[in-house]
């Protein structure tokens, strides 16, 4: 295999470890209390009432669940994937609801938390022969094959209006560090290298972003959704293996989105 397909499949796995933590469990940090009267008006459409709380009974309800998204396979989280808020460390404070976002993590007023990991299935063509992998093809069976987007979604219904000050907080840090920071997990860092903003509908209010990881010059796009509906906020963390090698795009899960975006309405 030749050095650039090499280099995209080092990439890729460090995209999907990253993305392995995605689904991270909820809690809250000491981090958490500080600004949120300043975050709760940032951008956002924020009912001055409190926002109708989902039981933990309710949430399970309204979660993905598998059939539920066309094409794409929905399985819980395991506790593999969890990771406690106190483990999630940033070099930039502000930059603290992004990296949150980025895990999975819930913030100050959760009462309930699921997490569901949605796949897409293989697309029928994708599989390429031994033979055409000899014939020097090795690099486009590797795009093909793992032309794949994983989104990893942390639902988590909030009491009074801390669902709409969660997710005002995450529109602030993500305009706040839109020229990157670094996240610890674990001991091991992920430097973002930028966060821009996409479009994105739903919800009462909903937003997105590119965020990109950087590791020794090579870059990796993930894609990040929060969706606000009443006091229920879910995030979606989303990456792709064969657009980390550079070659393929992906867009938001516009479709994962809207099918979250159905069951909690």
């Amino acid at each position: 295999m030749r050095a650039t397909a090499v280099r995209r499949t080092a990439l890729a796995a460090s995209a999907a470890a990253l993305a392995l933590l995605a689904t991270a469990c909820g809690g809250t940090s000491d981090a958490d209390k500080k600004d949120d009267k300043d975050a709760a008006g940032a951008g956002s459409s924020a009912p001055k009432t409190p926002a109708k709380t989902l039981t933990a009974a309710e949430l399970e309800k309204a979660t993905l669940a598998q059939g539920d998204v066309k094409g794409r396979k929905v399985t819980k989280a395991g506790p593999a994937d969890e990771v406690p808020a106190d483990g999630v460390t940033v070099d930039k404070e502000a930059c603290l609801p992004v990296a949150h976002a980025m895990y999975g993590v819930a913030q100050k007023g959760s009462v309930a938390t699921t997490k569901r990991k949605v796949i897409d299935e293989p697309k029928a063509g994708n599989k390429k022969s031994l033979e055409d992998l000899a014939d020097g093809k090795a690099e486009d069976a590797f795009k093909d094959a793992f032309d794949l987007t994983s989104t990893f979604v942390a639902l988590n219904s909030y009491e009074g209006t801390a669902g709409p000050d969660a997710f005002a907080a995450l529109k602030k840090a993500a305009a706040d560090c839109a020229g990157g920071f670094t996240a610890t997990v674990a001991g091991t860092p992920t430097k973002v290298a930028s966060i821009a903003e996409e479009k994105v509908t739903g919800g009462d209010e909903a937003a997105a972003w590119t965020v990109t990881s950087e590791d020794d010059g090579d870059k990796a796009p993930f894609k990040l959704v929060a969706l606000r509906k009443e006091g229920a906020v879910a995030t979606f963390f989303s990456f792709n293996l064969a657009a980390a090698g550079g070659d393929v795009t992906f867009e938001v899960p516009a479709e994962v989105v809207a099918a979250q975006d159905e069951k909690l309405a």
